[in-house]
């Protein structure tokens, strides 16, 4: 059979971009090199699949960022921008609308954000998966690794399989996911097969992922949820960070959740450079450093014969007490009345910024996206097609984008890969 597209990767903008093109008419063939198509979809979210973010177009470009806009990587720079187009005719709506169209009931849960109104990613599956499985248009073959991409004079004209066969189309989608969950078939092939038809790949790093660090940390703390906590990320010149209140929680190795995720965006890439980080942990955000400052004099005097270590809970959760004590250096037995200025400012000081020196992240297996990918400067953001190889679109995390927890990413890669089926 002639294909007017051959998708590679079964993901969710592979299933997204062969869906849309079976919906225009078109004959599709999909590859997955794994045994079942979609397994990274229906564990995402912890299996609830946060699709997409109900906020509008001005609030979700600042959660979006590329590895090529720098270390510093300022919110919505570079890779906020280059989405523009195709949010402008497939954002969060529009994707609200052809799920429920197919008959996923959705719901919206804080901060915007969207899931299958049954908490259950495998809805989202398969409405994909149906669509194609019933479409005479589409054939799906599992099992099926792609060795290269074949190209004569910048065009593509055929897909070479690992057993050597040879299936010859002038329109590929290249749609293999980044690195994050390998064991889900995401080992970063599509970045080589990039490579090999002369695209610059950014450097990819895990990103989405927990931080570790220098500090141990106490058994109390380990899995503890602290709520409306702020954290911000600092290299010896400058804070480059600074999240929104939110929860965060403690690994036996460092910092998780999602401020933790949300911050290791940030701090990913500057920690595999080598760069020294620090990761200040504010407990009273609400409070600026005046203000603390005046609450802790007022409470100091009110509980002047209380001892400190057992004082601490007027500002802290009892979990925390003991990394506290380990790190203000105060003495455990000291009356109230007894703390000087200079420890009062320490603690000050602390409670607005409790240190954490980086030493790395958790690795790939762990982590929900990949940060870096095919430069956007050689690809369309109109169509998704290569700038490099006519025929060629690449899509979804092979691209250099990547962006906070909350739907983001899965809208990218949605938006990108109906884009490229759509300039099909």
């Amino acid at each position: 059979m002639d294909y007017d597209v051959i998708v590679v990767g079964g993901g969710a903008a592979g299933l997204m971009a062969a869906a849309t093109a079976v919906e225009r008419g078109r004959k599709v063939l999909l590859l997955e090199k794994m045994d079942q198509c979609g397994r990274k979809l229906r564990i995402t979210g912890k299996g609830r699949c946060n699709l997409t973010n109900t906020h509008p177009l001005r609030e979700t470009l600042p959660h979006i960022g590329s590895s090529s806009a720098g270390s510093t990587r300022k919110p919505g720079q570079d890779g906020g921008v280059w989405l523009r187009n195709a949010y402008g005719r497939f954002f969060n709506q529009e994707l609200m609308q052809w799920f429920e169209s197919h008959g996923v009931a959705l719901t919206e849960e804080r901060g915007g954000r969207v899931f299958p109104a049954s908490g259950k990613a495998l809805d989202i599956f398969l409405a994909l998966i149906n669509l194609l499985e019933q479409s005479p248009l589409a054939t799906i073959r599992k099992n099926c690794t792609v060795k290269k991409i074949e190209t004569l004079e910048s065009q593509t004209t055929a897909i070479i399989l690992q057993s050597g066969e040879r299936i010859p189309c002038r329109h590929i989608v290249l749609a293999t996911g980044g690195l994050s969950y390998p064991t889900t078939g995401s080992t970063g092939a599509g970045y080589l097969m990039a490579k090999e038809l002369g695209h610059t790949v950014i450097d990819t790093v895990p990103s989405l992922v927990a931080l570790r660090c220098e500090e141990k940390i106490p058994e109390e703390l380990i899995g503890f949820q602290l709520r409306n906590v702020q954290l911000s990320i600092h290299n010896p010149q400058s804070s480059i960070y600074t999240s929104p209140l939110g929860e965060l929680t403690f690994n036996p190795d460092g910092l998780a959740g999602p401020l933790a995720l949300s911050a290791s965006r940030h701090a990913t890439r500057p920690l595999h450079q080598g760069q020294p980080l620090i990761a200040k942990l504010d407990f009273k955000p609400a409070l600026s450093a005046e203000q603390l400052d005046r609450r802790l004099q007022a409470d100091l005097a009110a509980n002047g014969t209380r001892l400190f270590h057992d004082a601490l809970r007027l500002w802290l959760p009892a979990e925390v007490i003991p990394l506290a004590l380990k790190q203000l250096h105060i003495e455990y037995y000291k009356r109230l009345h007894q703390i000087n200025g200079d420890e009062r400012r320490r603690l000050r000081d602390w409670l607005k910024g409790a240190p954490f020196t980086l030493t790395g992240t958790r690795d790939y297996t762990e982590a929900i996206v990949t940060q870096g990918g095919v430069s956007l400067a050689e690809v369309n953001p109109k169509t998704m097609e290569s700038r490099l190889v006519h025929g060629l679109y690449i899509v979804g995390e092979l691209l250099d984008l990547d962006a906070d927890t909350g739907g983001y990413n899965l809208q990218i890669a949605f938006s990108t890969a109906h884009a490229a089926a759509e300039a099909l």
